[in-house]
Order: structure tokens, then C-alpha cells, then sequence
């Protein structure tokens, strides 16, 4: 999504790597406490937002909530920390939330500063533009001369400039400083179009005051690869986050579901086995008991089912698999075995 990175924040970074041989495990942390501390986005539709009640919801959501029922057995152990694109990464290095799930894209920027590390990609995305359907546009390459709001400080901006600047096309920049403002703006006829990642814009089009007057063009203008962070001073935190996500993409791959993990505990695949912890401790090595990947199944799915439900086919937004459909549909979504 949002990926600037302030001066700011890269003295903190620096400070922060100073500490790196002080800090205590993270996982003790988070088993001392009770509850995972989940850095959030604090109103996404389809990643991470709360309902009137407070009931969050969205897929990066899921996998905090994974990550839970690897550690407790319980899903529900977890505490949503809503932070905006600019508090993000400081509050991962002051030890404010134990990982960062908000929908963060994995640049060199992002991933360089001193403490920050990226995990691996939850969702492949890529920045569109959207349009109102009068405009008569159904492709970027006749939006020449259109005005374009988009967020200020972000590489949204730089990569609308790019994709312009390559394809000769003239535009007008019209910028504001939250993505609160930039819908807002566009929702009233300030510009012609609005960009931000794709994913991004069909949430952000529910939000419009006549969403079917609106479409998402089909061109991606650049890539988006998100994901989460933890911090880069406790591997075996790091590979733990980063194993929940293996586990809910090797149990799609092996047709193990929320619906049937029980009865699957009865298979002979040796896969099934190792995934559910019949066979071999592998959640050892991670601070976990063998029977992690179960936990996370039984009480959340596996990768498909967060999918479909969160910004898939059994969601409001109902976006297709794409690039996030597994390695062996022709998706980008891979993971190392368990063995």
C-alpha cells in the first residue's frame, strides 16, 4: 500500500538496531501476556476493518488470528492495534504490536531500515485506476489529459508518474495527505480518476456515495507484493509468522479444510500427516507444539478459504484469484513443504 518511509523513522530504526541483542523473544512475550498484538489497518474493507460492534474482519486479519490458534489454540487471542500508513513501522519497532499484518507492500524502502524485516507476500497486488463509468473510459491509455487524485508521500504518486511518463501520456496530480481525503475528494469530482493498489480500490468504491457508477480499469501499473513484518532481531518469531502462512497454503494444496482437518487426521498421505502433527514434532523448531498447523486450520482454514471469504467469491468485494491462486492453478502462492 503506502510506502513512505520518513527520516524520522529511519533514525528510530537506527536506535532500534542498536537494542537488537537486548530484546527478549517475542513469542515468550506474547504467551507472558495472554494475546498477539496485531498491528492493523484500521478500516480496509476485505483486509483489516471493524464493524460497528468492533468485530474486526479482513484476510490479514485471518492470519493474525492464525497465528493465535498456532500459539494459544485459540484464535480469538488476539489484540487489533489500528495504526495509519505513517505510524505503521514506527509502532513494529517501538514494540507497540508484536507484527505488523496491514497490508504493507514489500519495497527495497520498506525493507531495508534498520529492524524492519518483511516476511513473505499474503497478497500479490498491483496498483489500478478507477473511474467513473460516464467518463467512457475503459482503458488507462485514454485518460490523457484526465486530472488524478491520489495519496501525497506515497509511491502511489511515483509509480502513476512512471507509468505515464513511459507511456507519453499527460495527466494532472491532484494529492492529499490521507486516503480518507483522496476518496473523498474523488467522490466529489475534484479529478477524473483515482489510483491506489487494486485491492484497495474495490474497497474504496463501496465507499462511494453510487459505487455502480464506478470501475476499476483492467491495466495494474505496477507491483504490489503485501505483506508482514515482524521485527529483525528474533528469528524464530520471524519464522514462525512466516510458517503460519506455509501452513494455511500446504493445507489448500492438500484439500485439507476447516470442514474436514478432523476427519483428515485419519490419512495415510505422509504430508497430511507431518502438516497435522501425526507424524514428526515440526513446530518444535518454532516454539510450537506438533500440533500447530492443525490448531490453525480447525479455527481458521487454510489459505483458500480465508480467501474466498475476506475479498474472494463469498466476500463484498469478489475479486478473483489471479496471481493469488496457488502455484499449481497458475498462482503466484507457494509453499515450502512440511517435512
Amino acid at each position: 500500500m503506502l510506502k513512505f518511509i520518513s527520516a524520522a523513522l529511519l533514525v528510530a530504526a537506527s536506535v532500534f538496531g542498536s537494542a537488537n541483542a537486548q530484546a527478549p523473544r517475542t513469542l515468550d512475550q506474547v504467551k507472558s501476556r495472554g494475546a498477539l498484538n496485531c498491528g492493523a489497518n484500521p478500516g480496509l474493507i476485505g483486509f483489516g476493518a471493524p464493524d460497528a460492534q468492533g468485530n474486526w474482519a479482513g484476510l490479514d486479519v485471518e492470519y493474525c488470528r492464525a497465528i493465535a490458534a498456532a500459539i494459544f489454540g485459540d484464535a480469538s487471542k488476539v489484540k487489533f492495534i489500528p495504526l495509519s500508513a505513517n505510524d505503521r513501522f514506527k509502532a513494529l519497532l517501538a514494540g507497540e504490536v508484536d507484527v505488523l499484518i496491514r497490508n504493507s507492500t514489500w519495497t527495497i524502502s520498506n525493507d531495508t531500515p534498520p529492524g524492519l524485516l518483511f516476511v513473505g507476500v499474503n497478497y500479490y497486488d498491483g496498483q489500478a485506476i478507477m473511474v467513473r463509468r460516464k467518463l467512457g473510459a475503459t482503458s488507462v491509455m485514454q485518460l490523457s489529459g484526465a486530472s488524478i487524485c491520489a495519496q501525497r508521500g506515497t509511491t502511489t504518486e511515483l509509480n502513476l508518474a512512471d507509468y505515464f511518463r513511459v507511456n507519453k501520456l499527460k495527466y494532472k496530480l491532484v494529492s492529499f495527505d490521507t486516503g480518507a481525503e483522496t476518496i473523498k475528494a474523488y467522490d466529489a469530482g475534484r479529478c477524473d480518476a483515482f489510483t491506489t493498489d487494486a485491492s484497495s480500490l474495490y474497497a474504496e468504491r463501496l465507499k462511494l456515495s453510487a459505487p455502480d457508477d464506478h470501475m476499476v480499469l483492467l491495466e495494474i501499473i505496477s507491483k504490489e507484493p503485501l505483506g508482514p513484518l515482524t521485527r529483525d532481531n528474533d528469528s524464530q518469531w520471524f519464522k514462525l509468522v512466516r510458517w503460519v502462512h506455509f501452513a494455511m497454503l500446504n493445507a489448500e494444496e492438500l484439500g485439507v479444510t476447516k470442514a474436514n482437518v478432523d476427519q483428515m487426521l485419519k490419512s495415510e498421505n505422509p504430508e497430511i500427516r507431518r502438516l497435522l502433527g501425526i507424524d514428526g514434532a515440526f513446530g518444535e523448531g518454532l516454539g510450537l507444539t506438533k500440533d500447530w498447523a492443525y490448531r490453525i486450520i480447525k479455527q481458521v482454514g487454510n489459505y483458500g478459504e480465508s480467501f474466498e471469504r475476506t475479498v474472494g467469491n463469498r466476500s463484498v468485494l469478489k475479486m478473483m484469484r489471479g496471481q493469488n491462486a496457488l502455484w499449481t492453478n497458475g498462482g503466484l502462492q507457494y509453499a515450502p513443504p512440511i517435512r
